[in-house]
């Protein structure tokens, strides 16, 4: 197996400031190993989707999402759950990335994960993640499914991450989703 570190590229779909899913991401880069690079990206400065408007090179922040995903052995995508369903933020930027050439999900490794006050963490906005990358032919991390409940209790006032047994979740997902990503590269 080759030297090069591992390249992972994580994407939040929250704006909010004191987001629980960036600094998820943040947890997550930070107990990565050594031989692991995490890149931790936000939909920020990603435009409302608008096929009138979407022809042509994608926006700046769009093109820079689509060339870190490509340039990562693994992509992971963390989004809060609004009413049943993901982030319309991250939606929306998946939307743009779909339509990019070359489509940066098709036969990517992609690992999802996501944080809420609610009590059922991001259940619900997982399964229909789920639905999209499957048509958007990602080879999704099945195991473990990571749904981060009651976050507000996991994290203090700086947005450090202090439950034990949601930081060893973050490092099983991070560890399955680089094992399936040098499983597909060594076929």
């Amino acid at each position: 197996m080759s030297d090069a570190p591992i390249r992972v590229f994580a994407l939040s779909g929250s704006l909010r400031q004191a987001s629980y899913n960036t600094a998820t991401l943040r947890a997550m880069a930070a107990r990565a190993p050594k031989s692991v690079e995490v890149t931790v990206a936000t939909c920020h400065d990603v435009p409302l989707y608008n096929p009138d408007t979407a022809q042509g090179a994608p926006p700046p922040a769009v093109a820079a999402i689509a060339e870190g995903m490509r340039q990562a052995n693994a992509v992971v995508l963390c989004s809060p759950e609004y009413n049943y369903s993901i982030s319309g933020v991250l939606k929306n930027t998946i939307d743009w990335l779909s339509r990019a050439d070359p489509q940066p999900f098709d036969d990517k490794v992609v690992a999802i994960l996501g944080a809420s006050p609610g009590l059922f963490g991001t259940a619900r906005a997982q399964y229909q993640l789920r639905q999209m990358l499957i048509y958007l032919n990602a080879r999704l991390v099945n195991k473990p499914e990571v749904m981060i409940g009651a976050a507000h209790t996991k994290f203090d006032d700086d947005g450090n991450l202090t439950d034990e047994t949601t930081a060893a979740f973050l490092d099983k997902l991070l560890r399955a989703a680089i094992d399936l990503s040098r499983r597909l590269a060594s076929d």
